[in-house]
Formats: C-alpha cells, structure tokens, sequence
C-alpha cells in the first residue's frame, strides 16, 4: 500500500493486521522530551478501567492488543512507539486514541512532529500525518476506530492546554491532588507567627474512571427558554452542555463567550441525511454549542443549496418546533400560484433554494449579516455539508476576505466527498490568522458527544488568541 499523506480530520481505511503508531521527532537542545501512550474507548469515549491506558509504566494492554514498544533515538531523530494488534482488540473497545505527552515545554517547541502508521508486518509506510502545535503539551494524533466491523485510521492532531491531566480526564481518568504538605513546626513566641503551608506537590495520574461533572470556571450556563423544553430533551441538552464545557476547558476557553450561526446543506444528495432524522439530530446536538457558548437561547441559522435562505431564529425553548418546520430539502407536490400549498407562514420555500451546491453565497451572506449586525462577541459559523464543492475559486476568495472579520467558519463533512477546498483551506497560505477549520465523518450519528464537540471546538479557541493578537477582536 501507497503511503498516504494525511490532512488533519482526513481517514483511511486499514488493511494491516498489526499496525505500528510512530510519533517521530527532531531532539535538540530546549527540546521538550515526548512520551507516546494509548486509550482504549468504549462506544461512549471513556476507559473502562485503569488498564485501557497503556503507557511507560504499563506498557502491554491485559488483552495483548496494545503495547508500548518505547523509545529510539538516532542524531536528529528520536521515535516512540504503540503497536495495535487490531485483531485481538475487545468488541468493547471501539477506538483507540493514540496520544502524547510533552516533558519540559509544549508541542510548538517540537520540530518535525509528524505520526507514521506502519504496517507491522512488513515495515511499510501506510499513512503520514505532519502535525502543527501551539501551547499544546498533550496531544491527539490519530486513533484507530471501526466502521462496519472494519478498522480505519483518523488523523486528529488535537492539542490540550492543560496537559496530560486534561487528556486524562476527558477520557475517565481523575488527576488526584495530594494534600499540601504539613506547614513547618514553630516555636511559641509571646506572639505565634502565621504558618505558611508549602505549595502542593505535582498532580498524581489516578486512572479510577470518574463521570465528567461541571466545574467552575466554564461550567454549564443556564440559557432562557430551557425549562420550557420536554424533559427528555432538556435531560440531553444539560449532558450536552456539560461536554460542550469539558471541551472549552480542554483547550483553555473556559469563558469564551460568542454568537453561533449554523448553516445547512439542503443540496439534492442530502436528502437521505434529512428523511433519516441525521440532520435534525445535528440540529439539536449543535443547540448545545449555542446555549454554551451564548446564552441568550437563540442561534441564527441558514440552509442553501442553489441559494442561500435564512431560517428563522433558532429560539432554544422552541427547539422541537423549529425541527419540525425548518429542517428540510427541496419539496415537490401540489403548488398553488406562488408558495407551496400548505407552507407555515414562517417556512422558507425550498423551491426558490434549489438542489444545487454554491456555497460562496451563504457564505456571503453570513458574512454581510456579521458586518450589519456587529456584536461586542465573536461569531463561531458551524456549517455542515455533505461536499459536492465546485465553486473552488468563488469559496476561497470569500473565506480570504472574510480573514479581517471577527468570525471563525467551522465547516463539517458529512462524509459524501470531494470537499474541495474547504478541505484545503487549512494550508493555503498568505492569510494572517488562519479563520477556516475543517474535518469530515463518516456518520455522524455514530460519532459520540464528546468526540463531536472536541473536534468542533478545537480550533476556534486558537482562532481568537491569533485573532486578538492580529486586532481583529
């Protein structure tokens, strides 16, 4: 098999038995030291106990299916590495989460940060990501997971601010704090002096697997009109919320506040995705990012396909109500003269929006939008398709204009193809800030919360530190 050069959020299929995961790096002198480990997750995104986490200190999985393999170094050259026997993983474990850690400095320290999937096999080179990194000091670099009962691979590279300890917790495992040291004894002065208690010592990895709960500092907002929701969906909204918050904490954004857009595909091929409920569940799992990150329990919302429509406000206490009305693709049936027979006073016609993909003009208009409604807040536009692209040219010039504006445009695959440069966007240069994430899925309605909102999130939080740097907020 061809190695496969991979873009962040990009997958390929694995044929290989015996897979060997090489984190590789450039050692020098300020150099932090780079340690690779592997979570094994169940269906939900977590451990199912202190042994799915295989690292230094435990380096062989109790199934024989993962094992650390440890360290190699050469001049210019160091490796660790994790083999996957991916027929002996568990039926329990759904995908493997293949990490780092930094010792002494973050990833933008690291020079040369690139994973090698390899086939164990025969040595072969089957798959090569090069990451970039920031303030990082743990890391995501891919993971193994199943589709159909076959194993893919997922090029991730998602960083954690918070280190090991963030990583860890997001996966089950509680960082344990130990008491602080007793204070010194004194001498009984005529007057006692106040003891000064030494600081803590270093958090401790504990790997008891704990559910997440709120914290301050980023914790789930209280967002109006919630109460007014049925039960069962407000009991989702609240778990969602509370991941949505984990991630934002994760990557430093614990009180990032700002305006969410959404942005739907209604072209022709999306129909499935409509007649099977999958884009009305991206509905109510993205009314969480909203209520998060804004809590005045509305989203602004676009659908489009030849052309754009703006939908109604999405209004968090009329959630069941805006599924039923505004979730939809193109429509034949009975007309009468002008609109559709039967249309809610409030529905867009899905005549006059068409089958066709041209994206270049909702983007224009969100952007128009953002410039005559300014906000003292940041726009997060989360826009999923499921490709099609072909106005190449169009979409980039207006995502390139879009750079000095204070929105970040995170787009979603939907697992068709040809994303076109939606997916190049990433590395074109010659843009200030980079103001465009992109990452495609399969299904996502098999993708778990945590995982969704994790890559959802990622970038936006480095958007608005580049942003600020730039001016631009």
């Amino acid at each position: 098999m061809t190695a496969s050069a991979m873009s962040k959020g990009s997958n390929l299929p694995v044929e290989a038995p015996v897979v060997r995961v090489e984190l590789a790096w450039a050692p020098g002198p300020g150099v932090p030291d780079i340690d690779a480990s592997a979570l094994l997750l169940t269906t939900a995104g977590r451990v199912r106990d202190d042994g799915d986490f295989v690292f230094y200190n435990q380096p062989r999985h109790r199934s024989a299916a993962v094992t650390h393999l440890g360290k190699r170094s050469a001049p210019g050259d160091a490796t660790d590495t994790v083999e996957v026997d991916l027929r002996s993983v568990e039926p329990a474990v759904e995908r493997i989460a293949l990490c780092a850690s930094s010792d002494g400095g973050t990833f933008g320290q690291v020079p040369g940060l690139v994973l090698r999937l390899l086939d164990a096999g025969t040595g072969g080179e089957l798959a090569r990501f090069e990451m970039a990194a920031g303030t990082e000091t743990a890391f995501i670099g891919g993971e193994l997971y199943r589709r159909q009962g076959k194993w893919k691979f997922r090029a991730v590279g998602q960083g954690y601010a918070s280190g090991l300890a963030g990583l860890a917790t997001d996966f089950g495992i509680t960082v344990d704090e130990p008491a602080p040291a007793a204070p010194a004894p004194t001498p009984v002065p005529p007057t006692p002096p106040v003891a000064t208690p030494q600081p803590p010592a270093a958090p401790q990895l504990s790997t008891t697997p704990q559910p997440s709960a709120p914290r301050p500092g980023g914790a789930p907002r209280l967002t109006k009109g919630e109460e007014r929701l049925p039960v069962d969906m407000r009991k989702r909204l609240s778990l969602r919320k509370e991941q949505v918050a984990v991630s934002l904490r994760k990557h430093g954004a614990a009180d990032v506040v700002a305006r969410v857009v959404l942005v739907l595909d209604a072209s022709g091929s999306m129909s499935f995705l409509y007649s099977k409920g999958v884009v009305a569940d991206v509905v109510e799992r993205m009314a969480a990012v909203a209520a998060q990150l804004d809590d005045d329990g509305e989203m602004q919302a676009w659908t489009f396909a030849s052309n754009p429509a703006r939908l109604p406000d999405l209004r968090l206490g009329e959630l069941p109500e805006w599924l039923r009305l505004h979730v939809r693709v193109g429509e034949v049936g009975l007309f009468r003269r002008g609109r559709k027979k039967g249309l809610d006073p409030s529905q867009v016609d899905m005549r006059d929006v068409g089958i066709q993909n041209e994206e270049q003009k909702v983007i224009a208009e969100v952007r128009a939008f953002v410039r005559g409604n300014p906000a003292p807040a940041p726009t997060l536009v989360l826009f999923f398709s499921d490709g099609g692209v072909y106005r190449n040219r169009e979409i980039e010039r207006e995502l390139r204009e879009a750079v000095e504006e204070p929105v970040f445009w995170q787009f979603v695959g939907l697992g068709r193809s040809n994303y076109g440069v939606l997916e190049r966007f990433d590395t074109l240069p010659g843009r200030r800030v980079d103001n465009v994430g992109f990452f495609a899925v399969d299904d996502i309605s098999t993708v778990p919360d945590p995982e969704l909102y994790d890559r959802l999130l990622s970038e936006f939080p480095q958007w608005i530190t580049a942003a600020r740097g730039a001016g631009i907020l």
